[in-house]
């Protein structure tokens, strides 16, 4: 659960790397991709660019490098070379990367061409959930301070929080302890301490919370078919605070928010 300063120095390499990975997507035209294109353009770009394994595949039997979840997915929505990103949608993209035994995880959910005002609105949101989340964290905080940060700014505009999926420890393996709840009480759970790493991720739902998982057996959707969106970093705890491990070049926390 607690890195030694070695281990957090290696973490730091994924997390960078991982970053890159989205850094890339960033300069891609994702509209008229269908998601396996995607899916191999990542894999590629890691195992080859990168020189690191994408970590989710062959995970708990996931064939693929990455969630690819569009509008009402929620989440582990499944690469499908039939499936094509279409101007307008909404897509969450989820990627873990491994380098040198250690293993960092984002998410982003992008906004593909011409995307309704109410869209933009719940992935502006989304992003927000998280930041309020990572502002928590710092030594002698509590998970619950976490959670009920992303939980309250989420229904102050009229979204609800999926409760069923969170954040988790992460290192050597892709989830450790502990998990790291979306909803919360303020200074309940978990005391932080320097040297933990977890991600924060919330998933925000335009409508109801509630979510099903399809036949599949991975992709998980909202019940109302409302749209859903995700975004997700790996951080540590540190003396100062918080250093989140897999910030993008020209990403930018919410304003006020002092981050590593």
């Amino acid at each position: 659960m607690v890195k030694t300063a070695d281990e957090l120095a290696l973490m730091r390499i994924s997390g960078r790397l991982l970053a890159s990975v989205f850094e890339m997507l960033d300069r891609q035209d994702l509209a008229g991709m269908s998601t396996m294109q995607v899916n191999d353009l990542v894999d590629r770009f890691i195992t080859t660019d990168l020189a690191a394994r994408p970590a989710s595949k062959g995970q708990y039997g996931f064939a693929y490098v990455l969630n690819c979840s569009i509008n009402h997915v929620v989440c582990h929505g499944v690469p499908d070379a039939r499936e094509i990103v279409r101007d307008g949608d909404i897509v969450n993209l989820d990627i873990t990367l491994e380098k040198n035994g250690f293993i960092a995880d984002s998410s982003k959910t992008y906004m593909v061409g011409n995307v309704a005002p109410a869209a933009r609105r719940l992935v502006r949101v989304a992003q927000e959930a998280m930041w309020k989340g990572i502002e928590q964290v710092r030594p002698g905080a509590y998970l619950g301070d976490i959670g009920f940060a992303i939980e309250r700014h989420a229904r102050r505009h009229g979204y609800s929080v999926v409760r069923e999926y969170c954040g988790h420890g992460i290192g050597r393996e892709m989830h450790e302890e502990p998990s790291v709840l979306n909803f919360g009480r303020p200074g309940t759970g978990l005391k932080l301490r320097e040297g933990m790493v977890f991600t924060v991720e919330p998933m925000i739902n335009q409508g109801s919370r509630k979510v099903s998982t399809q036949d599949d057996g991975w992709t998980v959707v909202t019940n109302d078919g409302k749209l859903s969106a995700q975004f997700e970093h790996t951080v540590a705890v540190t003396p100062a605070g918080v250093e989140v491990l897999t910030l993008r070049s020209g990403e930018r926390p919410m304003p006020g928010l002092r981050v590593a």
